[in-house]
């Protein structure tokens, strides 16, 4: 059985740092594509960033290149969102996912299988 599990999220004002994690198990990590997805209220969820199997390129969403940064540890089965000079517009759910999207299809949320519950991240009062 395939678990996702995000953590790491919070409550930080404008400008901070956070760095969010997620622990995969039951399937062989190395072959997977990891992606973040967010998710705002009243919006539709949107693309992060994600990381190419086995982690040789990135991809991020315009809003956040360059001051996001995905990472993975294959061994660990860990991916990790380095989320710098955080902005109130950056707030949501975060998501976890995993899977083999065709790489034109790397940012479409609809081709990955897996995925975590969700972690809250909130810039802001």
């Amino acid at each position: 059985q395939v678990q996702v599990a995000e953590s790491g999220g919070g409550l930080v004002q404008p400008g901070d740092s956070l760095r969010l994690s997620c622990q995969v198990s039951g399937l062989a990590f190395i072959n997977y594509h990891m992606a973040w997805f967010r998710q705002a209220p009243g919006k539709e969820r949107e693309f992060v960033a994600a990381s190419k199997r086995p982690g040789s390129s990135t991809y991020y969403s315009q809003s956040v290149e360059g001051r996001f940064t995905i990472s993975r540890d294959n061994a660990k089965k860990m991916v990790y969102l380095q989320m710098n000079s955080l902005k109130p517009e950056d707030t949501a759910v975060y998501y976890c996912a995993s899977g083999t999207p065709a790489l034109s299809a790397i940012r479409r949320s609809d081709m990955y299988p897996y995925w975590g519950q969700g972690t809250q991240v909130t810039v802001g009062t």
